[in-house]
């Protein structure tokens, strides 16, 4: 689980960002590894779905910052790419994307 500042991505990146970006750190992403280390990608499983009751949480703190108006495309991605490949205790696509909101918004005691 990575964090990213979104005015560091918009700098860094060859590609501008469209919109100006918030100065907060937002998700970067959630990429499972296997016992070895390794980060598997684009393995089996089933096809990325629109999730309308998560989406207004993902929209805040999973944003793509270098399209505002694309985050549809970008999750799919994600999904496609890494959460593909999670697994135990990951269970499907939207307890990969529940567990992303949860790990982002908890509070450290």
């Amino acid at each position: 689980f990575t964090q990213q500042y979104q005015p560091a991505v918009c700098n860094s990146n060859p590609t501008p960002c469209k919109d100006p970006p918030d100065k907060l750190f937002t998700v970067h992403g959630l990429w499972p590894s296997d016992s070895n280390g390794n980060d598997p990608k684009y393995c089996k499983a089933p096809p990325y779905q629109t999730m309308e009751i998560l989406e207004p949480h993902l929209v805040i703190i999973w944003p793509n910052v270098l399209n505002r108006n694309d985050h549809g495309v970008f999750w799919r991605k994600q999904w496609d790419k890494h959460g593909s490949c999670a697994s135990s205790p990951i269970q499907n696509q939207t307890h990969y994307f529940d567990t992303v909101i949860k790990m982002y918004t908890t509070r450290k005691q």
